[in-house]
């Protein structure tokens, strides 16, 4: 086993397993892998605890996008395709990871998606063999059927129905032609309707609100807070543990395995500072190599998307509350007497999937409405405008783009590189000028009259093909969905196998957003958490 001097041993036994990274996916691993009381784990968060208050409280997310307490807050390289703008990229640093920092939007994908996956070398993981693992997390308000479960872990709500924005946005679907889709989780995803959110009783509920907040007391589970895995420990090829950093101390501990879910930024980085990965960029970098992986980092893939912003004619926007202190008060009394009201909420309410292009076997484009509309978005966050306003966003959830991440350094504590190479195909622009045209089409309806004063971004001067693609490549970005940056697949050149075992290193697996061969067509919290739970079921078959 490799050895730092000063480490010094966590205590005088091993663990059975080490988890690292207590997001989606890790926290629903501990859980699951402690649940019996046979094995020993240990849970690893470079973050804290999930005590912070915005956390639970659902239309606080804003004030947790730009927290460094709470957010690794990375950022890419320039971005080519988007005038080389540098793209900020939030993420979890606390117990739940980005669960608890997210918009809570439960969707989770189309089925051929993961049927995708299976087709590309993946047995196991079509649709059908990841349903149950879905169902298994959920306890949905709608009650148990084919598609939900009821009971789980994760508490998955119907939002207010009663605002009067997003009852108007949705008939004007129905009157641009989309068809009413009351879940989107089933097995058709087209069309508009309401998401559903990971909200209970006008509260947050993280992964780790719903898997580790019950497994807390269990004897034979351990959760570290700040503590920060600095490297696999490999004696040779074999994982037999993990370096990390606590309370200035440099620490070590021994597990019969280890699983990485730091996502899909920092699992690739944990194991290229550990020597996995690319032989000449590893040692380009400084690194020892141990296994020359060359995906590792690679694949990497997330969504894209812009925002059209429209005045509103009445009063009913979030702007409108945050400016004014009086209904800013009244909404805050309101949740503390009643835990209802907007502060319950998100604001983002409704949307749906459509097709850019009638040959396509499934959507590949997803629209969101929010109800609010803000001036220039930076790292820092966002000030709504002072005056009513809301936001309708296009989302390319299957885009052609391909990127990557490569260690700046060999000390994990230095950011990686991030690039993601967006809009760069024809096809990726054309899909987002579709989602741009799709909205206008929506909101130029008759039940949107009584609403939209006037367009205020792009503007009714930006119409033709240069004008929308010149406007994407100065306003659009990431949807922060990153995944697929350790690919899961059949093949040799993949990173893990689909048991999720690091290729070339026994003892380790990833298990997170970035074993994803493909991205999901949606938000990917719940795929996330489906892959916590699949993987739990395959390491204790194996055990």
């Amino acid at each position: 086993m490799q050895r730092t001097p000063e480490a010094q041993p966590l205590d005088g036994d091993s663990y059975d397993y080490i988890v690292v990274g207590a997001g989606s996916a890790g926290s629903v691993i501990a859980a699951r892998l402690s649940e019996s009381g046979r094995h020993r784990v240990l849970l690893l968060e470079a973050g804290p605890s999930d005590w912070n208050p915005w956390i639970h409280l659902p239309m606080g997310y804003s004030k947790l996008y730009s927290d460094p307490s709470v957010n690794w807050m990375y950022e890419s390289e320039p971005e080519p395709g988007l005038n080389n703008r540098v793209l900020y990229q939030p993420r979890g640093k606390v117990l739940g990871g980005s669960s608890s920092i997210n918009g809570m939007m439960y969707v989770r994908g189309h089925p051929k998606d993961f049927d995708g996956w299976a087709e590309a070398g993946c047995p196991g993981w079509a649709f059908e063999d990841v349903l149950p693992f879905f169902r298994k997390s959920e306890d949905n308000s709608r009650g148990e059927n084919r598609f939900h479960g009821a009971g789980g872990p994760l508490k998955v709500s119907d939002q207010s129905f009663d605002r009067e924005l997003p009852q108007a946005l949705r008939a004007a679907a129905r009157e641009a032609g989309l068809k009413d889709n009351p879940d989107f989780n089933s097995d058709v995803q087209d069309g508009f309707g309401y998401y559903q959110m990971n909200i209970h009783k006008g509260r947050r509920w993280s992964a780790a609100k719903g898997y580790l907040k019950p497994a807390r007391s269990r004897s034979n589970l351990r959760i570290l807070t700040g503590a920060t895995t600095e490297r696999i420990l490999l004696n040779g090829t074999v994982a037999e543990g993990v370096l990390f950093r606590r309370q200035g101390k440099l620490l070590r501990v021994q597990a019969r395995e280890t699983i990485v879910c730091a996502g899909a930024i920092a699992a690739p980085q944990l194991l290229m500072v550990s020597g996995i990965g690319p032989a000449d960029h590893l040692k380009a970098t400084g690194v020892g190599v141990v296994a020359d992986r060359a995906s590792v980092g690679q694949n990497l893939q997330d969504h894209t998307n812009t925002q059209l912003m429209f005045r509103c004619i009445k009063p009913i926007t979030i702007n409108d509350i945050a400016n004014s202190w009086v209904r800013t008060l009244g909404t805050g009394l309101q949740y503390l007497l009643t835990g209802k009201g907007y502060f319950s909420e998100t604001g983002i309410y409704v949307g749906g999937y459509a097709r850019s292009n009638a040959s396509l076997d499934r959507p590949d484009m997803q629209v969101t409405m929010a109800a609010w509309s803000v001036g220039e978005r930076t790292a820092k966050g966002a000030k709504q405008h002072p005056f009513s306003g809301f936001s309708f966003s296009p989302e390319h959830v299957c885009p052609e783009a391909r990127g990557s991440v490569t260690l700046k350094s060999p000390d994990v504590q230095v950011a990686p590189s991030i690039r993601f190479n967006l809009f760069q195909t024809d096809y990726d622009l054309r899909a987002m000028m579709f989602g741009i045209r799709l909205i206008r089409h929506i909101v130029r309806q008759p039940a949107m009259k009584p609403y939209v004063s006037s367009e205020l971004q792009p503007g009714p001067n930006v119409q033709s093909d240069g004008e929308m693609i010149a406007f994407i490549r100065e306003k659009a970005g990431s949807d922060i969905h990153a995944a697929g940056s350790c690919r899961m697949g059949g093949d040799a050149d993949s990173v893990v196998d689909p048991q999720l075992r690091v290729r070339g290193v026994r003892g380790l697996r990833v298990a997170d957003a970035s074993i994803m061969p493909r991205v999901v067509r949606a938000n990917t919290h719940a795929a996330t958490v489906m892959i916590g739970e699949k993987a739990a079921s395959m390491i204790l078959s194996a055990a």
